[in-house]
């Protein structure tokens, strides 16, 4: 394998490891307040801005994940696809746009909010977090907590905080020869951080003798009956569907 490509799954393999012994106690009360949100007929939501959006995006409407998690969006934030794409990058810093965007949401007091920013210091994520709490929601933050040195921060406001362990730059290589560094780390463990809170979630529900809302990939045989009887038994707290 070229050196570059060993490196960089030996520095995505190290920060996983950090994130799974670290974390536990993060993942587990998450895993927590999904489960609470499913039995007690909450709705969970995700949000993630720019590249953070990736993560948010592949909790919802997942094959083996739980079909109430929807996606919080936020026009022209929510991934790359805007032009240009630097203006996603602006948007996340305008101050008043977070309760707006909530305030025009179907979420409500005792739901759960995810919220995916890898430095925590836009004012979207931040204030996102803020209001969603001022409405009575549940909010887990995930974001790199070597970012939060001064000033207001994501994890300054939220319920529950899971930290990526990703440096400030998300870069994990370098060579002598580049004149920056390169390599991003943050999507995959954050989607990993995720994707085991909801496992743990699931798990816990079964626990608990409740039958998780878990989709199952249209691939597979009997898989698109199966989650039609999902949605339908659901609906409510699914509004991808409508």
């Amino acid at each position: 394998m070229d050196d570059a490509a060993s490196q960089y799954f030996d520095a995505a393999i190290a920060l996983l490891r950090r994130a799974r012994d670290e974390e536990s106690a993060g993942i587990a009360a998450a895993a927590s307040a999904l489960a609470d949100a499913v039995a007690d007929g909450g709705r969970i939501f995700a949000f993630g801005a720019g590249h953070s959006s990736l993560a948010a995006q592949d909790l919802v409407y997942r094959a083996g994940g739980l079909a109430l998690v929807n996606l919080l969006a936020v026009p022209g934030a929510v991934g790359v696809d805007v032009m240009p794409a630097t203006l996603g990058s602006a948007l996340e810093r305008v101050s008043g746009l977070a309760a707006t965007v909530l305030d025009a949401s179907p979420a409500r007091r005792g739901d759960v909010l995810i919220i995916v920013s890898l430095s925590g210091r836009n004012a979207l994520p931040v204030e996102m977090a803020q209001h969603a709490r001022a409405l009575g929601l549940t909010v887990i933050g995930v974001t790199s907590l070597a970012y939060a040195r001064t000033g207001s921060r994501l994890k300054d406001h939220c319920d529950i905080v899971l930290d990526t362990k990703i440096a400030v730059g998300d870069t994990e290589l370098s060579l002598p020869t580049l004149p920056a560094p390169f390599a991003p780390a943050s999507t995959v463990v954050t989607s990993a951080l995720l994707q085991a809170v909801v496992a743990t979630a699931i798990a816990a529900l079964a626990e608990r003798g409740i039958t998780p809302p878990v989709l199952r990939s249209g691939n597979v045989d009997g898989g698109l009956d199966w989650n039609r009887r999902v949605f339908a038994d659901y609906g409510d707290r699914i509004f991808y569907q409508h």
